[in-house]
């Protein structure tokens, strides 16, 4: 490892301590053997490689990065003539951008060609133009902490716009102008986000100000990239700095307008909470209630895409829902209905799967249930419909339920806290009594249409709806009893009479 560390030759004005450099070349210390053995393949076919972006970053961050990108001087085909040799497999599906990937042993890469991009300014597919130089490549680069390389097999260090000090100091900074480089790719935008999420980054005060006169730039940018953005921020170690630098940009004005809307005026009686801030503390403690990743699926594994969804969607019916009451309070009813048709047509619009759409939907649906009981005792009919309701959803929302609570009075969110505990162990055990999981009428449909001398349709899922309502409200009762409850049911139906 000493070897490597003494090979590196700086080429950056305010060099990077030797300390440093050795702890990042340490850091790539299990790949060093591929990057020299590619670094020598290239400059013996007469052309630069370097080492590019995230994983020269993550290096000085201590960060294991999981992709190998570089840049080169060869063209596309020189690239696939390099590498075909030396790898098991290439495939060449950005090669029309310059990209040609391998896979060698345990290892994927991809190696782009220099880059000049330009943008049309309608929609965000790049216009390729091939650039001929390492430091113009590092230009078209969305932010300096990423605009670092390593020329290969030298190791030699290449900073031209001052990346690691923005590392140092955890500032997104832009290596061309901002307004340059947002308005060839507005999505970096939200990558902003991101990396404010992931990596705990502030914003530089002109990329500041250039994302917010440039929000609505955004809107040219596919709904498919947007989705794997905001994605990626929400799945992040702190996606509350990313979705509050999207909120006060304006950003999310364009891709979700939902959240900057939960900004609600506060009257002066301070009526109601501020459901902004109560939804990005019902995120953050549905984080932190989330089990670790290699957790059962029962105790919802983080980063869990389809809670966190939930947690920050949960209250956007409340803007719509809002009155004024007469005795001086406020009311948001049914906001939880509005607000899962308002989160499905969002999500849609987001193109995000049909599964997903539907989880964080019924999740939002579902969040108020708990609080509609009351703090009365349970029945053993309403925990049935809890428990068939929420189905496999089940685990995620007990922890948005209990996100939920955002109350200062400790009192009364000791006393929710408990009253949820008592619910969860009484859905154990019925759970345990009656299989609740998997509840279904005590007939099935054969043994109804036979009792009833019916042919399957829809008057057959009626009575299968009544003797599940049965089966929910009443417990196990046994099939002589459910037969007679269908009969009985059946002889006040129209079509009995027929």
């Amino acid at each position: 490892m000493r070897r490597w560390a003494r090979s590196i030759r700086l080429d950056v004005m305010d060099n990077p301590s030797p300390d440093a450099m050795r702890r990042a070349v340490a850091h790539l210390g299990p790949v060093l053997p591929l990057l020299s053995e590619l670094g020598e393949r290239f400059a013996a076919a007469g052309h630069e490689l370097a080492l590019v972006g995230g994983p020269v970053r993550d290096a000085f961050l201590g960060r294991t990065s999981p992709d190998l990108d570089f840049t080169t001087s060869a063209r596309p085909e020189e690239i696939e003539r390099i590498l075909g040799p030396w790898a098991d497999t290439t495939w060449d599906i950005g090669k029309e951008f310059g990209t040609i990937g391998a896979v060698k042993g345990d290892a994927t890469v991809e190696v782009t060609t220099y880059r000049a991009d330009a943008y049309d300014g309608v929609t965000r597919k790049p216009v390729v133009a091939f650039g001929d130089s390492l430091e113009d490549d590092l230009r078209r680069r969305d932010f300096t902490v990423n605009a670092m390389a390593l020329r290969l097999p030298q190791l030699t260090f290449v900073d031209p716009y001052d990346g690691l000090d923005a590392l140092v100091k955890r500032r997104l900074r832009t290596p061309a102008s901002p307004e340059v480089s947002f308005g060839d790719d507005p999505l970096r935008m939200m990558r902003a986000a991101r990396f404010a999420a992931q990596l705990g980054f502030d914003l530089a005060a002109d990329v500041a100000e250039a994302m917010q006169e440039m929000a609505g730039t955004i809107a040219i940018v596919s709904a498919e990239r947007v989705r794997d953005e905001l994605s990626k921020t929400l799945l992040a170690p702190a996606p509350r700095r990313g979705l509050v630098m999207l909120v006060d940009s304006g950003v999310a004005d364009h891709v979700l307008p939902e959240l900057p809307a939960l900004q609600l005026e506060i009257d002066e009686h301070h009526r109601h909470k501020d459901v902004y801030e109560h939804t990005l503390s019902v995120l953050d403690q549905a984080i932190g209630l989330e089990g670790p990743p290699a957790a059962p699926a029962d105790a919802v594994p983080g980063p869990d895409l389809i809670l966190r969804l939930a947690a920050l969607l949960h209250d956007i019916g409340k803007p719509a829902t809002r009155r004024f009451e007469s005795g001086g309070g406020v009311s948001f009813h049914h906001h939880e209905v509005v607000g899962a048709k308002m989160t499905r047509a969002r999500l849609r619009a987001l193109r995000y799967d049909k599964e997903t759409v539907k989880a964080v939907t019924r999740l939002v649906e579902l969040h108020l249930r708990f609080h509609g009981y009351g703090d009365g005792a349970w029945t053993d009919s309403a925990v049935r419909r809890y428990v068939t309701d929420a189905g496999d959803l089940l685990p995620r929302l007990h922890l948005l339920t209990r996100a939920d609570c955002t109350t200062r009075n400790q009192r009364k969110a000791r006393r929710l806290a408990q009253t949820y505990d008592e619910l969860e162990s009484r859905i154990e055990e019925l759970l345990a009594a009656e299989e609740l999981a998997a509840v279904r009428p005590e007939l099935n449909g054969n043994e109804i249409a036979e009792i009833l001398g019916i042919p399957p349709g829809p008057v057959l899922g009626r009575a299968y709806k009544f003797l599940l309502a049965v089966r929910l409200d009443d417990g196990p009762i046994g099939p002589e009893a459910a037969a007679e409850r269908l009969r009985a049911w059946w002889a006040e139906q129209p079509e009995s009479q027929a």
